[in-house]
């Protein structure tokens, strides 16, 4: 019942003398409040003010900053990618320079070896040449010799010619 009580007493209905103090007092803090707490409170507000400022001008030469790297980056990754095919196209072409000498030396090579062959084929051939003219000098001397030997008649010429033309079948066949 207490509530009772205090709501029908001087709490509800309007009192001069307490609006007057309470505005009194009311405008006294609010004038110790603009004195005292105000002129901090604005000046932290100021402070907080510049420091947000700065902040945001430091943020935007940094990323002013970081777009320049970004685009020397960019720059150097292109130059690099020229550079790397430079390079592969030059190794490209030195291994076809590489690979053609290759085939210039082998196919000057092949024909050396085939030049040095003919010679040596022609030198074999001379040789067999040579020996199969000493060879038959030598057989037509032997023949002529026999001839001169026998006296000759037809029939014993004609043997003597059979003969040597035997001899020099089976003297070749040996060979």
């Amino acid at each position: 019942m207490i509530f009772p009580v205090i709501l029908e007493g001087s709490l509800l209905s309007p009192n001069p003398g307490l609006i007057f103090w309470t505005a009194i007092t009311f405008l006294v803090l609010l004038f110790v409040l603009r004195k005292i707490a105000w002129g901090p409170i604005l000046a932290a507000l100021d402070e907080r003010e510049k420091n947000i400022q700065s902040a945001i001008e430091r943020a935007e030469i940094a990323r002013k900053e970081a777009e320049k790297i970004l685009i020397e980056n960019r720059e150097i990754l292109k130059k690099a990618e020229i550079e790397a095919e430079k390079i592969i196209k030059d190794a490209r072409n030195y291994g076809e320079k590489l690979a053609q000498d290759i085939r210039d030396k082998a196919s000057a090579e092949a024909r050396k070896m085939v030049t040095d062959a003919k010679v040596e084929i022609e030198n074999e051939k001379q040789l067999a040449l040579s020996q199969l003219r000493n060879e038959v000098s030598d057989l037509a001397i032997k023949g002529a010799e026999m001839i001169i030997r026998n006296t000759l008649d037809a029939e014993k010429h004609k043997n003597v010619i059979a003969s040597i033309i035997d001899e020099m079948k089976t003297e070749t066949l040996q060979k």
